[in-house]
């Protein structure tokens, strides 16, 4: 299998294949109900979640209105703590970037800390193209390497991997990559974790160059903060002579009291943890320890036109903490891999989007993949509406024409299909603002409901596929109200005044 989603059906079919692989399925709901589990007591406990919930998202609605100032803050805090900073419009100007920097120490392999930001822009394949070989040392992401496969949660990228898998992929693949699978190895964790940990030790004291990622960049300080579970972090971000740390501009906070907030609600709400493990924060460089060479690339890749739409803006809140995805029900039966994007899930049906655009099936697919149950919008710890901002998408897709009224730079381009739906919804526009023809149509379709087919034809094939038609009742609810209640208030019923006088509203 591919690592990469480049070529992925859009997500009804991919979806529509995920849901008949038994073994996923029973990965995904024991994996995702117990994380759920652990969040809900973890939460609990702080008595005042609502409010951290309140003060998160009103910290990233004024850091994203005010982005500009505090990019420019962050650049002059990195710049004089001995950091050097580049910008990045798209995923190739920062692979293009990284590469060099890379190819400048000389060196012909790096060590990673998990990051969707370089998974986002390809870095991994990228360096592979240019004799670089990246090795990832989070644990689930080694295991998605080692198999060749593709992440599918934003914090557990092989969460659709069980035990067994797991074992079967060490044993067979780490001594292409370094040192092999101790003999024997079984599927305890114990065991799979000591496996991971012999094979990584040597990749960690080897590598002089380290690339990374960022939860967080505080703005006045140009501190970079990296959240961990495992220390394999904490490893890469010291040891190398380098640093190479790649950054979505939307990460910023402006101080280190703000920071305090998602210190708290982040790891309750993706690990279940009061606090991660490893908390790694580094400040540009110094004499004494860590890497002596620090750079940041900040990338843009989508980010600013996405700002530009008011309301699907607050997809840029996320803190990747994953919650979202771990109580959505669509999720649960069709996997992370069905979404065609390294970020799946509800998150990433409102995020993909509008950072790559609908040109494609995929992403002009991915507002749909969800029942709208709000489930995600009550679990995110910085209050992003994520039902609103499907809709939104909904709607703009269908209608198709610029991301914004104001004139962003994607274009978001009508979906293969939606031409009968816009059809139908102009049609039924014309049939509520006309009483009279409303009333006889329901009329008509009353007295032919023994007529009326099971499911719908042409493209309404995919819609009743799923569902039951509606059944027609014997008469139309405006000639039960006449007949039961003598046409008292008909009038209300046909739109018409009842006040008998002139009409005042003007």
């Amino acid at each position: 299998m591919s690592g990469t989603f480049v070529g992925m059906p859009a997500f009804p079919k991919a979806a529509r294949e995920a849901v008949h692989n038994t073994t996923l399925r029973g990965n995904l709901r024991h994996a995702t109900h117990t994380i759920r589990a652990k969040r809900e007591a973890a939460v609990a406990e702080v008595p005042d979640w609502a409010e951290l919930r309140e003060a998160g998202k009103q910290i990233k609605d004024h850091t994203l209105r005010h982005l500009d100032r505090y990019l420019v803050q962050l650049e002059e805090s990195v710049t004089a703590a001995g950091g050097t900073v580049h910008w990045a419009a798209d995923a190739d100007e920062a692979n293009r970037i990284v590469t060099y920097l890379v190819k400048a120490t000389g060196e012909s392999e790096v060590v990673k800390v998990k990051s969707m930001a370089t998974q986002e822009i390809g870095l991994n394949e990228a360096l592979e193209a240019e004799g670089i070989h990246a090795y990832e040392t989070d644990l689930a992401e080694l295991i998605v390497q080692l198999g060749k496969d593709r992440p599918s949660h934003i914090l557990v990228p092989a969460i659709h991997r069980n035990r067994g898998e797991i074992r079967d992929i060490f044993a067979r693949e780490m001594s292409e990559w370094g040192r092999p699978a101790p003999e024997g190895l079984t599927d305890t964790p114990a065991e799979l974790a000591d496996a991971a940990r012999l094979h990584l030790r040597e990749k960690f004291l080897r590598a002089k160059v380290g690339v990374s990622g960022a939860n967080f960049m505080v703005a006045d300080t140009g501190t970079l903060v990296v959240v961990e579970s495992e220390g394999n972090g904490r490893m890469c971000l010291t040891l190398p002579e380098t640093l190479i740390s790649v950054v979505g501009i939307e990460k910023i906070v402006p101080t280190w009291q703000d920071l305090e907030v998602f210190l708290q609600t982040l790891p309750r709400s993706s690990t279940a943890e009061r606090m991660n493990p490893y908390t790694s924060t580094w400040t540009g460089t110094t004499d004494e320890d860590g890497p002596s060479t620090f750079h940041l690339v900040l990338i843009d890749n989508g980010r600013t036109d996405t700002l530009a739409d008011e309301v699907g803006r607050q997809a840029l809140r996320c803190i990747r903490c994953s919650a979202c995805l771990n109580v959505c029900p669509v999720y649960e039966r069709a996997g992370g891999h069905a979404y065609g994007s390294v970020y799946p899930g509800p998150i990433g049906a409102i995020l993909s989007p509008q950072l790559r655009g609908t040109g494609s099936e995929v992403d002009a697919s991915l507002p749909y993949a969800s029942s709208l149950c709000g489930a995600c919008y009550e679990v995110c710890p910085v209050a992003i509406d994520i039902p609103e901002v499907l809709v939104h998408l909904r709607e703009r897709i269908a209608q198709g024409g610029p991301a914004t009224e104001q004139g962003a730079k994607v274009v978001l381009k009508p979906a293969k299909g939606h031409a009968a739906e816009r059809a139908a919804m102009r049609a039924a526009r014309w049939a509520f603002s006309h009483p009279g023809a409303l009333r006889t149509g329901q009329r008509v379709a009353s007295r032919t409901r023994r007529f009326h087919p099971r499911t719908l034809p042409g493209p309404g094939k995919a819609w009743s596929a799923s569902r039951d038609l509606p059944a027609l009742p014997a008469e139309p609810f405006r000639d039960w109200w006449q007949r039961t209640n003598g046409g008292r208030g008909d009038e209300r019923m046909s739109g018409g005044s009842t006040s008998g006088g002139k009409d005042t509203g003007k």
